[in-house]
């Protein structure tokens, strides 16, 4: 940090404190050249990861949305939390490394189906059934024929 009094570069902190607001660090600094104390604020740069969703709306990528959504399929089902957990790390993961800091709903959406498609069958219809969308009867059974077939499913639309 750079004095402000007299530009040396080198200094120690003397007290390191939370802000009121507990949303940045202030910390009192002693330059180690003219010894004359200065204050100054820490706070993480958050540019927020977005979901783009079907409709063109954007917003902010929840990671408990994704696991509640995990939860709601796999109601009833043998599959371990720990599972649930790693398939919402990767879909963070997803989005972090995305270069524009955003994801369509579509491509987060065929992400999670795939992951669960290989755990449980039941849960990856009841997460694509809600996800997808479907419309009536004909819809689900198609769904379900792929799924028997061996078929990968694809987005019809």
């Amino acid at each position: 940090m750079k004095c402000p009094y007299c530009g040396f570069i080198q200094d120690r902190v003397v007290d390191s404190r939370e802000s009121k607001e507990a949303d940045s660090i202030r910390r009192r600094r002693e330059c180690e050249g003219c010894n004359k104390r200065f204050t100054t604020y820490e706070r993480i740069d958050e540019i927020p990861y977005m979901v783009v969703k079907k409709e063109g709306r954007r917003e902010k990528f929840d990671r408990q949305k994704v696991l509640n959504g995990l939860l709601h399929a796999c109601e009833k089902r043998p599959v371990p939390a720990v599972k649930l957990e790693q398939i919402v790390d990767e879909t963070e993961a997803y989005v972090v490394d995305s270069p524009e800091r955003e994801r369509s709903t579509s491509e987060i959406g065929e992400l999670i189906m795939t992951r669960l498609k290989d755990i449980d069958t039941v849960a990856y219809i009841r997460f694509a059934s809600v996800y997808r969308d479907f419309k009536d009867v004909r819809e689900f059974k198609a769904e379900l024929e792929e799924l028997l077939s061996g078929k990968d499913p694809k987005k019809r639309r």
